[in-house]
């Protein structure tokens, strides 16, 4: 197996953030190397389960790197066919897209490397295991938060956009129909469209906040499907002087949230705990490496985190969602 001294090296043309870390030289070399690729390292969720992922590795005497795939298709194939040429002993997979995962799946399959999916999904391909949240259910849950506070500030008529993950992901697709079915059910039914984003930056989510401000100056609710995007959200809203006047919904979390929901600007935000997402999706591939069999799918619960319940949920979300990068 290549001496892990050499790995920045040979990857120097595909990792483009990504974090390497070591178990000690000889463990390591004995057990084999577990290697995260990634959407995205700009984004704290996938940066969260690369954490969580980590800590396992590393706990069982591992080597571990993360493989950053910047959004693209094309970089996230190379990435596997890097980590397949090593000769690692099992990849955690977190696709750009459900549609681009099986690619990725064949090619570790040709190669009897080992694949557990954290989250995404796939449209098709082997794994051993798939860990995810109920998107739906955490959406939906998200819904019913805005739809109860708009109401309650007597927006029952404005309507309410949606800026969401690529919805080629079935996570994005079920986000999106768990949170239309809960406003529904809740009594609002003004919607002002979706755009979907490409670069998942806070700055694109402002342009597309602005646009949907000047075509729907009736709006009065705003869900943005990921953390830190939604910043970009609710500086476009202060920029327009309608704070108050948007209600903002989000999902995912970032350690910026927590006073935001404290003051209210941010109503809701369904966190997925991806730092714990990233324990599980490690604990699967080590119990399948040990000759054991993990369940197909593995779930990880959704916190409904509100205004009204922040303080009382932080302990718990320091850890699991923000891997403990907030005090």
């Amino acid at each position: 197996m290549m001496n892990r001294r050499t790995l920045g090296g040979a990857l120097t043309a595909v990792l483009t953030a990504a974090t390497l870390a070591f178990a000690p030289a000889a463990q390591a070399q004995e057990n084999g190397e577990l290697v995260y690729m990634t959407p995205g390292l700009d984004l704290a969720f996938w940066r969260y389960v690369s954490e969580g992922v980590k800590s396992v590795a590393e706990e069982n005497g591992y080597g571990f790197s993360a493989l950053d795939s910047t959004n693209d298709p094309q970089t996230q194939l190379q990435n596997a066919q890097d980590a397949i040429a090593r000769g690692v002993s099992g990849i955690i997979l977190s696709p750009t897209d459900s549609s681009t995962a099986p690619a990725v799946l064949q090619l570790a399959q040709d190669a009897g490397i080992p694949v557990v999916i954290a989250d995404i999904g796939t449209d098709s391909g082997e794994f051993v295991s798939v860990i995810g949240s109920n998107n739906y259910e955490g959406a939906n849950g998200v819904g019913q938060a805005l739809a109860a506070a708009m109401q309650d500030a007597g927006k029952a008529e404005a309507t309410v956009g949606i800026i969401g993950i690529s919805q080629a992901r079935l996570n994005g697709q079920a986000r999106t129909q768990g949170f239309k079915d809960a406003l529904t059910e809740g009594g609002i039914t003004g919607d002002a469209g979706l755009q979907q984003m490409q670069a998942y930056t806070a700055d694109e989510t402002f342009k597309f906040t602005q646009d949907m401000i000047t075509a729907n100056p009736g709006m009065g609710g705003m869900f943005v499907q990921t953390d830190g995007p939604t910043l970009g959200a609710l500086r476009a809203i202060r920029a327009a002087r309608m704070e108050g006047d948007v209600l903002v919904a989000a999902f995912d979390g970032i350690p910026e949230f927590v006073p935001l929901l404290q003051s209210g600007d941010l109503v809701v935000s369904g966190m997925q705990q991806p730092y714990l997402m990233g324990v599980r999706s490690a604990e699967a591939m080590l119990e399948h490496l040990g000759g054991g069999r993990p369940d197909k799918e593995i779930t990880v619960p959704i916190l409904i985190v509100t205004s009204d319940n922040i303080d009382e949920m932080l302990p718990t979300i320091t850890e699991t969602v923000f891997a403990n990068e907030i005090e």
